[in-house]
């Protein structure tokens, strides 16, 4: 029976370092290789990557679980294998699909990228993931600690795969202060752990180094030290430096931008809008807002309407939403349109296709239809309502298409979920 699947050995692993001899830098990373295998070979979690490690998995799993929680991932990962099971399944979706399908996991980009790279993988590398660093450092989306993590666990190449997880786990071991956000810190730490990292377990010593700074050397709080395969080796537990280590320097206030967003429902459709192809949430739905808060009396104008045309008009909860570099402090309206006297329905857009019209572009967000929609060059507007304002042009949908074919963002989530 392999030692390291067979009980808790890790125990009787430790390193005694005796006080009259200091272990030097490398070896007090040397000393962590016994302990760390008998440790995740017996406490390892069991996650659907992790079970069947084929490099096609394993890759989308480390893009997902970029900025995202372990526990978080699990069910996006399933629906994704299913929708995508294979590279070129994942190169010719649609995009909206592919955004559908990643919903809920934010950072859409990271989704973009795997195309891209699925792409690249179909035509220069007949579909199969390469195994060496540096063809998959090349693929768009994959840095130095995901070429490393794919390398090692899928190809048990003896390669470093230096996360934050890592980053704290060996700062600590090492009584590191340096500052690790800096890129020179994860490089200089990733040359160490190639000099001593084991050959043929390469797989195993990344994601016992992950899986002990995710469950026990953990992220704001106290870590778990009685629990640790590495204490004994560990300056940080040895002299309490927990609260300062790692160092990690202040970052950047955030920009706070106020908007106002809006559920505009008509019958059982609601409105959307496409975000432009660059920038913040780029190309992807969204339900119309503003910069900035708007009256009620404003609101009208705002998406380009005829106050007659509105005939519910309810104020909505605040909700916040957080970026990395900024903040939405939101306000909200649900906004009912009447129905028409004669009981006809108005002309709405419908689909994004329509609202990439030029001609459509140009009239106002209720297209063609003038009993509701003043034209622009002869309304009157508020002086704090600006064109550059304006909720821009939304096209209606069912409120099954929201569910099913079009991509909210999670910034938008404490609105979408008011979607009756």
């Amino acid at each position: 029976m392999d030692m390291y699947d067979s009980g808790h050995f890790y125990d009787r692993l430790q390193v005694l370092e005796p006080e009259d001899a200091p272990l030097d830098r490398q070896e007090r990373l040397r000393a962590m290789e016994r302990p760390l295998l008998a440790w995740y070979g017996s406490r390892a979690r069991s996650l659907p990557w992790r079970d069947d490690p084929q490099p096609y998995r394993v890759w989308i799993s480390e893009i997902m679980l970029q900025q995202t929680r372990v526990e978080a991932v699990k069910p996006y990962f399933e629906r994704f294998m299913e929708a995508f099971p294979s590279v070129r399944d994942l190169a010719e979706t649609e995009d909206d699909h592919l955004m559908k399908m990643w919903e809920g996991l934010g950072y859409y980009n990271r989704a973009r990228n795997l195309k891209a790279a699925a792409k690249m993988v179909m035509e220069e590398y007949g579909g199969c993931l390469p195994a060496s660093f540096e063809d998959l450092i090349r693929l768009p989306g994959i840095g130095s600690y995901t070429a490393g993590a794919i390398a090692s666990i899928a190809f048990n190449q003896p390669l470093p795969a230096v996360d934050g997880n890592v980053l704290r786990v060996i700062s600590r071991i090492l009584g590191d202060r340096e500052d690790i956000k800096k890129a020179s810190v994860k490089t200089g730490m990733e040359q160490e752990l190639k000099a001593v990292m084991p050959a043929d377990e390469a797989s195993h010593y990344n994601q016992g180094l992950i899986e002990i700074g995710a469950l026990v050397c953990i992220p704001g709080g106290e870590p778990k030290c009685s629990e640790c395969p590495l204490a004994s080796v560990c300056l940080t537990k040895k002299n309490g430096w927990w609260k300062e280590i790692p160092y990690k320097s202040p970052a950047k206030a955030r920009k706070i931008e106020k908007r106002t967003v809006f559920i505009i429902e008509y019958q059982d459709k609601v409105a959307i809008h496409k975000r432009p192809p660059k920038g913040l949430l780029a190309a992807l739905y969204e339900l119309p807002n503003v910069l900035g808060y708007p009256g009620s009396e404003e609101v009208p104008e705002v998406l380009g309407l005829e106050p007659e045309a509105v005939e519910q008009l309810i104020p909505l909860p605040s909700a916040k939403h957080v970026f990395s570099h900024v903040e939405w402090h939101m306000s909200g309206y649900r906004v009912v349109l009447r129905q028409k006297e004669d009981g006809a329905g108005w002309d709405f857009a419908e689909g994004p296709e329509a609202v990439r019209d030029p001609a459509l572009a140009r009239e106002p967000a209720l297209a063609r239809e003038p009993a509701l929609a003043r034209e622009p060059a002869l309304a009157q507007e508020p002086a704090s309502v600006q064109k550059q304002d304006r909720a821009g042009d939304w096209f209606m949908v069912s409120r099954k298409e929201v569910e099913e074919k079009y991509a909210l963002p999670n910034a938008f989530q404490a609105y979408t979920s008011l979607i009756g």
